[in-house]
């Protein structure tokens, strides 16, 4: 029977009940595949989401476009970018600007998605790309984040790399959709890339990331069938053993007598 895709009402009536899946996917097949294997959320690229054979792939998928703050600008370009998403099919958006820039976005009805803890795009200002909040002060200074997401009317935040004890306490003092990534099972769903999962990330993969199967050896099984196809091809051409007689067209022996009388008339 066809999942029915969830609304935010659903995903608040869930919370606490049990943890919903969620996924970075970058690709339609990706999103395909997350759609069949009964993924709940995906946060996808906006280029992804206007693609006319996205809801075909993945009908189901609460679906969240997002990108870095400083690739899409100020709080009137967040407003048309998030409009232009909603229109294309978004459940929510993800924003990791200010704070005003998500109530602009949420003053207009669209569900927005924060982030706390460990922000990529702000790693400089918590010390680079390590754990946030192991201390009481950085702890309550999450806390207050996610107060202020609440208050400029966010649906939800993204709790990164966050001891697994703040963001379950955190978690229980917030009406905040929490989606963890590398914050323990207190939240409200846990949150991996595909890239992680397939085991195609490029460098290290993540304290939080699990691996489930190898695409980066198998990528490079087919580069190297690739390179001895390519091979083989070259070598039948070199030794004309390419093209067969099943690879081209022959004429009517007729018609090619014809052909050369005529050729051979006009020279």
């Amino acid at each position: 029977m066809p999942r029915t895709r969830p609304t935010i009402a659903d995903l608040r009536a869930i919370r606490g009940t049990r943890q919903l899946t969620m996924l970075r996917v970058m690709t339609l097949q990706e999103a395909e595949a997350a759609e069949k294997a009964g993924i709940d959320i995906v946060s996808i690229p906006p280029d992804l989401l206007l693609d006319p054979e996205y809801r075909d792939a993945a009908p189901s998928l609460f679906s969240m476009p997002g990108d870095n703050f400083y690739e899409i600008g100020g709080p009137d370009d967040f407003l048309r970018w998030s409009f232009q998403m909603y229109r294309a099919g978004a459940d929510a958006v993800y924003c990791s600007a200010g704070f005003g820039t998500v109530k602009k976005m949420a003053d207009e009805a669209i569900p927005v998605i924060g982030h706390v803890g460990l922000i990529p795009s702000r790693a400089t200002w918590t010390g680079g790309f390590k754990a946030v909040g192991k201390t009481a002060q950085s702890a309550l200074e999450i806390m207050d984040a996610v107060r202020k997401y609440e208050a400029a009317g966010a649906f939800g935040a993204e709790i990164e790399v966050v001891p697994v004890e703040v963001a379950e306490a955190i978690c229980k003092r917030t009406s905040l959709f929490l989606i963890s990534m590398g914050a323990g099972t207190g939240c409200d769903a846990q949150y991996l890339f595909a890239d992680d999962i397939l085991g195609q990330t490029q460098g290290k993969v993540p304290r939080h990331g699990k691996v489930y199967r190898d695409f980066n050896a198998e990528f490079a099984r087919l580069q190297d069938e690739r390179i001895a196809a390519f091979q083989e091809f070259k070598s039948d051409v070199d030794s004309l053993a390419y093209p067969e007689d099943r690879h081209i067209v022959k004429m009517d022996p007729g018609e090619l007598d014809s052909f050369i009388s005529q050729l051979d008339a006009a020279s």
